[in-house]
């Protein structure tokens, strides 16, 4: 039987994980060890796109997940019936009736969603039985890790677009349905001001537009025969594709049709201009209808625009008013993956104190911070910028740190709480042992709060080319332990 949306999608996704989570989870439950709590937390290691922050997002869905999260008995039913080799757990069913009967008593901390965040910053921070908080792995980092990414990629589209409105027209170009829908979810959060995608718009409460495809101007006998059908079948969304045949000379054919419209109280409300070279076109796509006095016409512009290609076309003087962005944006062309990650970073057996742990590599940047971890962010209140974010343990800082550092230089360093700095923790309480304590913000509200963000964010920072760096670093006693654990780790310390 082909699978469907029906089949795949159940009233849990609790087999959407992988494989290897469930092997270990075998191996944990075989050894007695499945009451261990431990802790996680995913991070990235580099700001997406070159660029100098992230949006963070997928807290909703995963809130989502969460709430609704256990293993199905129809899915067990199914995976012990799998065959896969060299691997016994499938059959074995006790350890079934074990996954059947684990609950979601899970403790999570969360940077809400909208929020700037920073390379090396845990986004999440999980407490949960081992076994559970090591399943939520794979799914945790492609929620989050993917409508971060777009949700970025949409704030640095709205950031050079400054005022024009931005339109997300990607749903046929989107990895999957699914993705469609993350995406839109996303890129709306992140800045976009209305999505094509239908599903989309219903579910998340997402304004929708759109207009017309080439196909219905091709199957009138005219250009003029397809814009008067058009015209008077939605007399209020009089928006027209001019490039089917020639941009400039379909331009010209809406201003000779200006009288018909005008007999009619119909308004030449805009154009969009799908191909060729959008500087000159609109250029002079706005002379030809500023000399009709249809000054109030709009002209959008689409074609693989992402924000190098929009903020070379300002800065060419494009008249254009707004934007319609697709493949670039939901496949976030230039990086595709935000490079997530999720490590464990404590453990804790027979609710003993925590052991911290961490991993090591030989590249720097890929060696995890051990601890109990948050963030605090440092606001300026003379010019309302955030200034700095200080990682640190929750069992281990001082009432008053002197220093953070940067945990890639150590000579790196910057004093704590400068003069007219107020500091704050950036995450929040989610779920305290499976029960939730969080209130979700609407979309919405979401969306007006990445513009509150965005606005305290220096301008240096936001940039899309070589982006001034902003200060992310360890508490001085956390990264203290992070050295003595790694030397520890390498048998050059006792």
């Amino acid at each position: 039987m082909t699978s469907t949306s029906k089949t795949i999608y159940n009233d849990s996704l609790s087999l959407l994980t992988d494989f290897y989570q469930l092997s270990m989870a075998y191996a944990w439950w075989k050894q007695g060890s499945y009451d261990i709590m431990a802790t996680y937390h995913l991070v990235f290691r580099k700001n997406p796109f070159d660029g100098g922050y992230a949006i963070a997002c997928g807290l909703n869905q995963f809130i989502e997940i969460i709430n609704s999260w256990h293993f199905v008995l129809a899915d067990l039913e199914a995976l012990a019936k799998s065959k896969v080799e060299f691997f016994e757990p499938l059959q074995d069913k006790k350890f079934l009736e074990y996954l059947q009967n684990l609950k979601s008593k899970i403790s999570l901390k969360a940077i809400p969603d909208g929020s700037i965040v920073f390379a090396n910053e845990p986004i999440i921070q999980v407490k949960a039985p081992i076994i559970l908080g090591q399943i939520l792995e794979s799914i945790a980092l492609n929620i989050f890790g993917y409508e971060t990414l777009i949700a970025t990629k949409a704030s640095r589209i709205k950031y050079v677009s400054g005022n024009d409105k931005v339109l997300e027209f990607g749903l046929r170009r989107a990895h999957g349905f699914d993705g469609a829908l993350s995406a839109s979810y996303a890129a709306y959060i992140g800045g976009c001001d209305a999505t094509s995608n239908t599903l989309a718009a219903i579910k998340y409460d997402i304004p929708l537009e759109g207009t017309i495809a080439h196909s219905f101007i091709m199957s009138f006998a005219s250009e003029e025969e397809a814009f008067k059908a058009y015209a008077q079948t939605f007399p209020k969304n009089t928006v027209f594709l001019v490039d089917t045949y020639n941009s400039l000379n379909a331009v010209r054919k809406l201003v000779k049709l200006k009288p018909w419209f005008d007999s009619r109280q119909y308004n030449i409300l805009g154009i969009r201009l799908d191909s060729g070279d959008l500087a000159y076109l609109s250029i002079e796509a706005r002379k030809i209808l500023d000399e009709a006095n249809l000054t109030d016409t709009k002209i959008i512009a689409s074609n693989d625009l992402d924000e190098h290609i929009i903020y070379s076309l300002k800065q060419q003087n494009a008249k254009i008013d707004a934007w319609g962005v697709g493949t670039k944006l939901v496949t976030a062309y230039d990086q595709p993956a935000l490079g997530a990650v999720y490590k464990l970073s404590a453990v804790s057996k027979n609710n003993q104190d925590w052991d911290y742990k961490l991993k090591l590599s030989e590249q720097t940047v890929k060696i995890s911070n051990p601890g109990i971890l948050d963030i605090k962010r440092f606001f300026n209140t003379n010019n309302n910028l955030y200034t700095a974010d200080m990682i640190y343990d929750q069992y281990i800082l001082k009432s008053q740190a002197n220093f953070m550092i940067d945990p890639e230089d150590f000579t790196r360093r910057r004093e704590v709480k400068r003069k007219n700095e107020i500091a704050f923790d950036l995450l929040k309480p989610i779920f305290v042992e499976g029960k939730l304590v969080y209130e979700s913000p609407s979309i919405h509200e979401i969306k007006q709060y990445v513009v509150n963000e965005m606005q305290r964010l220096h301008d240096s920072t936001k940039r899309l080319l070589n982006p001034h760096r902003y200060p992310v670093g360890l508490e001085e006693e956390l990264y203290n332990l992070k050295t003595h654990l790694i030397l520890k780790a390498r048998g050059l310390e006792a």
